[in-house]
């Protein structure tokens, strides 16, 4: 006998339980395959740019963003180990009138070729060009070499003059060629390092140096011969440790993503096991027959999850299609960085993974069979004869589901939450999330039960039948409440999370924005300082009471970590200044006192009384941790250092920024415009502390738009679900919609009774949705963005939304209900009570 028709044929029959299994699962692996997609593709052009940029490279020296000392090149370049040194020094700039960004690399073009060939600039033949002045293009000081992308982007071919910043001076350059060898990075510039150091006042300092070592020395013995010669925060690195780096800062805010696709998936999972459930219901007498000709009990379970199999095969193999796709259009809309800014300014290419591609369709797979596992199982187990005697949902009104395992997973959440991250992951977390989900869904029965037990059998007819019903058949109300738990606990705990964060953003810009104006110099990442002159005149412009200038630098602590951002500004000895976290700890006078934030704290287990040895200007010094701070501007971690105490260790007496207080009457406008005329150049930027805060909570907005697309996809599924699942409830229900109607129920009463059903399978969902969607915000807020992102934030729920989307969803849920039953209600009574005569 063949089979297949038989099962897999009654996929096409219930169409509608079908395609919303079908379109949950192809959601969850859509939005899955396009993160994946996305970050591989910005991995890779990442990795790509890298490369470029490193050449034949064994090792690089890096230090902090505002560079070291050159003295170190002639040092390590006159080494045995070291067969060419190759000096970089980067630099950002900005092009006048435009926000367009320059990434600038100084280079030594008579040690280029032979550690970087692809960096060599290639001069082009320009009108009126001497012979001189083409052979030596690529010394000339004024000279700037483009890749083909930045040329595009900028809009100038060469021979062309660009003008630039220069800190914050206008500098006009000349585009005397091109890069071949770096043709694709719409960002790249090469000049002469000689004339960078000159234009953009970074005379004896270096960022890096590439070394290509001696032939047969390996890395790890150079390395450890070369290291005792560099000064303080200075390190050696292989070329791709930047590029693991970046797949490491990236990694969390794309496994979360991840996280929440596989939560779309659960919830299909939970819809074909509704789905399943309902049509072993309906099939009971067809299944029994099955089984009394001789189907064996392995093989009605077998054919029964293949159903389950097809459905999630189908879907995500057309989510992996639709991912694709998807994960195009976020390439065009937000970049390879989703929006959260990992990868700004790359332009990645996508391409087909047919190894996560294949992944992804098993992972959808398994959520089809393990939807159909329960109800299969179940099938399975009973007896032919048992079967062909029981009513239509016998069977299912006595469900009373696995409340034992349920209550097992959900206990097993708690001790998951205390896990430490594995490789930087938040693997307990995520365990805890689907302990909780899964664990749920399987007690649902006995919450269903529960409720039956509390409510009134009084009132009018349609409401005491409801009742009745519930307390007679609380399965029948579980297996509809299945997929409206699951995506309201999505929503919920998304909701609660996002909110959460964003009020505590929101407060903490407030904390760190007192001023009245901000300044700084330019938009561009490095370049753009405050000369000590100018800080004077800023000071000096009328209508400004106080002024409050800071130092931005970065500091590497560790050899193979990504830097960590060092901010120099007025701090008071108890940190009132700062959004902290506990209370400040003293610190003796002769001391200096660091502020550090949470993701020090975490991840190098600093604490407040710690004393700690900062790299400073090429020196180690000792430095006291006074207290924590939050930072929810940089993931791998900040200090924050008294500007007096930065400008003793280091000299340094620049800044970038400046916070400024008007005196009392004073024109705001009026005053941003004269310290811009301060600066006589243009390159001061003047912006008013909501002008900053509106802009970060829109990049905030602009990160979290996967999330609200995925929440309102869960509504809709979880809507069409009660729909499906009453439509199916209600077929298999025909008889006693006739028996009712003899007794002299109206077709009204019996869509009322309908109504009251599905608001009480959804309130149970939804209390259930809500209840677990909160447990699992606390997990995503306590949990997993502390392992993932190591910062705290301050529990937010957003009551009057969450009762407003519950009590819509009750209401659309009747509301399905009701139109999901009308074609059992419009059956003639005589016919649907035939069979019993």
């Amino acid at each position: 006998m063949r089979l297949a028709p038989v099962f897999l044929g009654s996929l096409v029959r219930r169409r509608a339980a079908t395609l919303l299994s079908f379109a949950a699962i192809v959601l969850g692996v859509a939005l899955g395959m396009a993160v994946q997609a996305v970050n591989q593709a910005a991995l890779a052009e990442f990795g790509r740019g890298l490369r470029t940029l490193s050449g034949v490279a064994d090792l690089q020296v890096v230090g902090p963003r505002g560079g070291f000392d050159e003295a170190l090149y002639a040092r390590l370049a006159a080494r045995p180990e070291v067969a060419q040194a190759s000096p970089v020094l980067e630099v950002w700039t900005e092009r006048i009138g435009s926000t367009d960004t320059l990434h600038v690399l100084g280079l030594d073009l008579f040690a280029l070729g032979a550690v970087t060939p692809a960096l060599w600039p290639q001069p082009a033949k320009l009108d009126g060009q001497s012979e001189r002045e083409a052979r030596f293009a690529a010394l000339a000081e004024n000279n700037l070499f483009l890749s083909a992308a930045a040329q595009t982007v900028l809009a100038v071919q060469p021979g062309d003059r660009l003008r630039v910043y220069a800190g914050t001076q206008p500098l006009e350059l000349r585009v005397a060629g091109d890069l071949p060898g770096a043709a694709e990075d719409p960002q790249l510039a090469v000049m002469d390092i000689a004339a960078v150091q000159k234009h953009f006042a970074r005379i004896g300092q270096l960022t890096r140096i590439d070394l290509r070592l001696v032939d047969g020395l390996d890395a790890q013995t150079a390395r450890a011969t070369l290291a005792p010669l560099l000064p303080a925060g200075v390190w050696l690195e292989a070329p791709q440790t930047a590029e693991g780096q970046a797949a490491n800062l990236s990694r969390a805010y794309r496994v979360n993503l991840t996280l929440l696709a596989a939560m779309a998936l659960v919830t299909g999972a939970f819809l074909v096991f509704s789905a399943q459930a309902l049509s072993v219901v309906r099939r009971h007498t067809e299944l029994a027959f099955l089984r009394a000709i001789g189907l064996a009990r392995h093989q009605l379970f077998f054919w029964l999850l293949a159903e389950g199999a097809l459905v999630g095969l189908l879907g995500s193999v057309v989510g992996v299609v639709l991912g694709h796709g998807l994960a195009f259009g976020l390439l065009k809309l937000l970049g390879g960085d989703l929006g959260a800014g990992f990868f700004a300014g790359l332009s990645p290419t996508l391409k087909f993974d047919l190894w996560a591609s294949g992944i992804y369709v098993l992972l959808g797979v398994g959520a089809g069979v393990a939807g159909a596992w329960l109800p299969a199982r179940e099938a399975a187990s009973v007896a032919p004869a048992q079967a062909l005697k029981a009513s239509d949902d016998s069977a299912l009104s006595q469900r009373r589901g696995y409340p034992g395992l349920g209550l097992i997973l959900i206990v097993a959440s708690a001790p998951l939450c205390v896990l430490p991250p594995i490789l930087g992951l938040p693997i307990g977390g995520y365990l805890a999330i689907f302990g909780l989900l899964t664990g749920s869904v399987l007690w649902l029965p006995m919450l269903a039960s529960g409720l039956a037990r509390v409510v009134p059998l009084r009132g009018p007819v349609p409401v005491r039948l409801a009742a009745a019903r519930l307390r007679a058949a609380p399965g029948m109300s579980a297996v509809a409440a299945t997929g409206v738990l699951a995506s309201v606990a999505l929503v919920a705990a998304m909701a609660i999370m996002v909110s959460s964060l964003r009020d505590s953003v929101d407060v903490w810009l407030g904390q760190i924005l007192p001023a009245d104006l901000y300044l700084r110099a330019g938009r561009a990442q490095s370049g753009g300082v405050l000369s000590e002159a100018l800080q004077v005149q800023l000071t000096d412009v009328s209508g400004v009471a106080r002024v409050q200038f800071t130092r931005h630098d970065s500091l590497r602590l560790a050899p193979g970590q990504p830097p960590v951002a060092l901010l120099a500004r007025p701090v008071s000895s108890d940190g009132r200044e700062l959004p902290l976290v506990g209370s400040a700890r003293a610190v003796a006078e002769g001391e200096t006192a660091v502020w550090i934030s949470e993701a020090l704290y975490d991840l190098r287990g600093w604490r407040p009384g710690d004393h700690v040895r900062l790299p400073l200007a090429g020196s180690e010094v000792q430095v006291r941790v006074a207290g924590i701070w939050r930072d929810y501007a940089r993931q791998t971690g900040s200090l924050m250092l008294d500007l007096a105490d930065y400008r003793r260790l280091t000299g340094d007496r620049s800044a970038q920024d400046a916070a400024i207080w008007l005196a009392p009457g004073a024109d705001a406008l009026g005053v941003a415009e004269a310290l811009k005329a301060a600066g006589g150049s243009g390159a001061l930027e003047v912006t008013v502390p909501g002008e900053i805060r509106a802009r970060s909570l829109r990049i905030f907005d602009r990160t979290f738009a996967v999330t609200y697309v995925l929440e309102a996809a869960a509504v809709i599924i979880g809507l069409a679900g009660v729909a499906a699942s009453f439509a199916a409830l209600a077929a298999a229900r025909r008889r006693e919609f006739g028996l009712l109607r003899h007794l002299g129920l109206t077709r009204g009463q019996i869509g009322s009774l309908l109504a009251l059903e599905g608001s009480l399978a959804a309130g149970i969902g939804i209390f259930g949705g809500l209840t677990v969607g909160g447990a699992i915000a606390w997990i995503l807020i306590e949990v997993v963005n502390r392992q993932s992102f190591h910062w705290s934030m301050d529990l937010h729920v957003p009551w009057v939304s969450l009762l407003v989307f519950a009590g819509t969803l009750a209401t659309l849920a009747s509301l399905a209900a009701v139109l999901a039953g009308r074609q059992a209600m419009r059956e003639d009574a005589v016919l649907a009570v035939r069979e019993d005569w």
